[in-house]
């Protein structure tokens, strides 16, 4: 039983590690605060907004969910065995 909380361990810390990584990766989405008061973004319809899912962007969100899905079910796993 210690040995798969070591496991567990060593891939939470993995995942950790793994969701900075994509997280910095990704190109940022605004000009931050400046563009928030004046009013920038808008919701326009490109081509690059409507294939998403497919360009580089589009790949590194849906790695980062699944990254913190799992950072999720690990941390409440470690919680529980910890408990015991």
């Amino acid at each position: 039983m210690e040995a798969l909380k070591v496991i567990l361990t060593v891939l939470f810390i993995l995942i950790c590690v793994a969701i900075v990584v994509v997280v910095l990766m990704q190109d940022s989405k605004g000009e931050g605060l400046s563009s928030a008061i004046a009013g920038g973004g808008g919701s326009t319809s490109t081509y690059w907004s409507k294939n998403k899912g497919r360009s580089r962007e589009g790949i590194l969100s849906k790695i980062t969910i699944a990254l913190t899905i799992l950072f999720i079910v690990l941390s409440v796993v470690l919680n529980f065995s910890s408990m015991q």
